[in-house]
């Protein structure tokens, strides 16, 4: 289960870094530096945090498995959640509800909160080679 979650998470992470950079680069070029909030969250949250995490199940075994799995879908979708919500919170493209793009952010940074205290706990609860 942790090598099936390390792979998963570090390709993911890898997705981020991608966007991560690329909005980098568009702020540096334009020198429009509007999105720096959100670029900071998703290479801070999207791809270091869900890397570290990723490497970590591949590093060790957990002694409860189904634990791996219910941290790497609150990660990706906590990540998710949170920086497409922070985007659409200060963009709004699409026009649409704030209220609706309030509670995208908010349920995205709980599940994300909610990630990093598991991930917490399942650091304790690895298994001895």
């Amino acid at each position: 289960m942790e090598q099936v979650w390390s792979i998963r998470l570090i390709r993911f992470a890898a997705l981020f870094g991608i966007i991560g950079t690329f909005i980098g680069s568009q702020m540096s070029g334009s020198m429009d530096y509007s999105m720096r909030p959100i670029h900071a969250h998703i290479l801070l949250v999207g791809w270091l945090s869900v890397f570290a995490w990723g490497i970590f199940y591949k590093v060790y075994r957990v002694k409860y498995k189904k634990l791996v799995a219910v941290h790497g879908w609150l990660s990706m979708l906590g990540a998710l959640g949170l920086t497409v919500g922070m985007w659409l919170y200060r963009f709004n493209p699409f026009q649409l509800n704030e209220t609706f793009v309030m509670i995208l952010v908010i349920v995205g940074g709980s599940l994300l909160l909610l990630a990093f205290l598991l991930f917490s706990i399942i650091t304790f609860l690895t298994v001895k080679e």
